[in-house]
């Protein structure tokens, strides 16, 4: 099968969704598929729509050679009216891999007068979908075609190598000191930093430390407002700024900490969040989204409402002060993990769904 990927930039970007295109891309090599990466220019919003009437594009798309086309979803603005124009000369199917949608994210006012017409004309325009969680696959279903084909194929379990013994996720918790709480994600504010850092100013500074993980070069005035806030109040020896970490790297971080803390306005599914249950973390993450179809309230983790800075800082007081509900926490989320699919599992779903939309 001859199978062709469009994306925006590298392949090798820094984020879950990619590392999911990464994942798939690799499992169809090594099943003898070839597939052929197709990279559109990251750019401007208004630019990505200009895309559309891009005679030099629309040449290119018409004469790829494969047998069917996956589309990353958030292509969408360069992509929504041109497959319209493509759907009359090529003999491709196309497949939407949908991490989660534009529309799903908190956006000012007047962009959002724009998004959803763009989007829903995009889902529209498109043979199938590989969705990443039961949660996208049932918004996308709102705004598609109806009858539009769709599969769920879930984040795999192995981009991060983690072990770890219930006894040593015990001794772990029950250490003297402050709660070790980690942060993972890009410094964007659908993420939800500034959510954890409020929570962690109603605590004592004592009870607790923080790590965060993640680029900020997506939105770097946010990033510069957390680090001011931190500046502050003075947090310069409890809050440590790591920058992006390296798969080996951020698997030492998460066995060195207690709590992954991801107070997220949305996620599609939570790459991050399913980490630290492989490292035996109690996960915090927010309701906003698919964490919730992993993450079982009060059994295997802990979720709050996004933007809830007071429950996020209940719930960190109360781990602090009850190591036995983390040590509970930490091993059930352990056993969630290792019953979770592999990427080669969860990846094999998404190629047996190409190969019967391709015939």
């Amino acid at each position: 099968m001859r199978v062709g990927l469009v994306v925006y930039g590298s392949l090798d970007s820094r984020s879950g969704g990619y590392l999911y295109d990464r994942k798939l891309v690799e499992f169809l090599r090594e099943a003898g598929d070839t597939v052929v990466v197709v990279s559109l220019p990251w750019r401007s919003y208004p630019l990505h729509l200009a895309d559309n009437l891009s005679a030099g594009l629309f040449e290119r798309m018409k004469r790829l050679e494969v047998d069917i086309l996956i589309q990353d979803e958030l292509n969408h603005p360069s992509l929504f009216a041109l497959n319209r124009q493509l759907r009359p000369v090529v003999a491709y199917p196309t497949v939407a891999l949908v991490h989660h949608l534009r529309i799903s994210e908190q956006h000012p006012a007047l962009p959002m007068l724009i998004y959803p017409f763009v989007e829903r004309a995009y889902l529209r325009s498109v043979d199938g979908f590989i969705c990443n969680s039961r949660t996208t696959e049932a918004v996308v279903g709102r705004h598609a075609r109806t009858g539009t084909p769709a599969v769920v194929a879930v984040p795999g379990r192995d981009s991060v190598e983690i072990e770890i013994e219930p006894e040593t996720i015990a001794r772990r918790a029950e250490e003297p000191g402050p709660l070790r709480v980690l942060f993972v994600g890009s410094l964007t504010r659908r993420k939800g930093l500034h959510t954890l850092l409020a929570a962690l100013e109603r605590l004592r500074p004592e009870t607790w430390t923080l790590t965060v993980v993640g680029g900020s070069d997506a939105e770097p005035g946010y990033a510069d407002r957390q680090r001011a806030f931190v500046d502050r109040r003075g947090w310069g020896e409890r809050v440590r700024f790591a920058g992006y970490v390296e798969p080996a790297g951020l698997a030492g971080l998460l066995l060195r900490h207690h709590v992954l803390a991801g107070p997220s306005q949305y996620e599609g599914y939570g790459i991050a969040h399913l980490e630290g249950l492989g490292a035996g973390l109690a996960v915090i993450a927010s309701t906003g989204g698919g964490v919730g179809e992993f993450i079982r309230d009060g059994e295997n983790g802990l979720l709050v409402d996004p933007e809830d800075p007071g429950g996020l800082a209940d719930l960190l007081s109360s781990l602090n002060e009850d190591r036995a509900m983390l040590v509970r926490l930490g091993v059930r989320a352990r056993a969630s993990y290792i019953a979770h699919p592999t990427w080669g599992e969860s990846m094999a779903v998404a190629r047996d769904f190409l190969v019967g939309l391709k015939e």
